[in-house]
């Protein structure tokens, strides 16, 4: 079968993350991307992104990396993209700034056969897929779709471990995470008071909309949850500190870790753990979506156990072209072993 064909908006980190991954994917062709920086800066943090300079060179518009030839657009809008000219399959929505269905739908008027965002919605779109939880969900009438998000997907993979052994009276959940690129390194009036302050130098709480999807997604986890984020100071590796209260008491805590142990072994392209005292300069490159953390997960009282895990963008990119990948075996644009 021929690769699919995708289009992409956003060449930030994320984005950049997808274009190296989707080059080593024989399944994938990435035909055009579009972004509102400067061409030689951009072709020079994809070099750094893979690794070695001189990876990526530009050719009249186009970006050239192992053979592949993908043309770079200066475009802010969705609905200003020609994606019909390119004959995409899919556009991957990378910019962060698109996550409601009238922000998205232009793609599709533009010509894009199915969107895919790398952001939780701020509406209800056609679908919201965590893959590893719900992808067995999608429908061939999908259009518009949301990949979840890293806190998100890793959370859900970790209450759905759990809860095919235990019941869950309550969990609660408070992800750490590295800085974004739209905090302020400096001081900055924002739209509230604490995305207003450094976020190189502060430790700064925030609502997540994990609570609402993971709850949405997981029916019987309605009401059972809460759920809290902290931006902290740090580049790359972010942390999920999960309390769950189960049903049963005296759990012992080495089966709860087999419990990931097993998880793992079972999903090695989703979960791995370890015993490693590790810090979150190591998860740098982990392109899984759950590492838990063995020595970090203990129980917390009779009934409570405390879960540490974590994550790094590159597992949410890889997790967006698995998104991809499912809709295109559905469509049967690709077999299911390619799949």
């Amino acid at each position: 079968m021929e690769r699919l064909r995708l289009g992409m908006m956003g060449l930030g980190q994320i984005g950049r993350q997808i274009y190296r991954l989707a080059l080593a994917d024989a399944r994938f062709e990435l035909v055009a991307i579009s972004d509102i920086g400067r061409s030689d800066i951009l072709k020079h943090l994809l070099d750094k992104e893979l690794g070695r300079s001189g990876e990526v060179r530009l050719d009249d518009n186009h970006l050239v990396s192992s053979g592949t030839r993908t043309r770079l657009m200066h475009v802010e809008r969705p609905g200003e993209i020609p994606w019909d000219v390119f004959e995409v399959d899919f556009v991957i929505d990378a910019t962060g700034r698109y996550s409601s269905r009238a922000g998205l739908k232009p793609h599709l008027d533009s010509g894009a056969h199915r969107v895919v965002t790398s952001t939780l919605p701020g509406d209800d779109l056609d679908r919201v897929i965590l893959y590893g939880v719900n992808q067995q969900q999608i429908a061939s009438e999908d259009r518009i779709v949301s990949a979840g998000s890293a806190s998100t997907t890793a959370t859900a993979l970790t209450l759905q471990t759990l809860l095919g052994r235990y019941g869950i009276e309550h969990a609660s959940m408070t992800s750490v995470h590295a800085y974004t690129s739209d905090q302020s390194l400096q001081d900055y009036a924002a739209a509230d008071f604490r995305r207003s302050r450094s976020g190189a130098s502060n430790i700064i709480p925030n609502d997540t909309p994990a609570l609402h999807w993971i709850q949405r997604l997981m029916p019987q986890l309605q009401g059972r949850m809460t759920a809290y984020a902290l931006n902290v100071p740090v580049q790359t590796g972010s942390m999920l500190d999960i309390t769950v209260s189960l049903n049963e008491r005296g759990v012992d805590p080495d089966e709860v870790r087999g419990l990931f142990v097993e998880a793992a072994r079972a999903n090695p392209e989703l979960i791995e753990t370890t015993s490693d005292p590790i810090v979150s300069s190591d998860v740098r490159g982990c392109d899984k979506s759950l590492l838990v953390d063995l020595q970090g997960s203990i129980p917390a009282g009779e009934r409570m156990f405390k879960i540490l895990a974590w994550h790094e963008s590159l597992g949410h990119a890889r997790r967006i072209l698995d998104v991809i990948a499912c809709y295109a075996e559905l469509d049967g644009k690709i077999s299911k072993e390619a799949a």
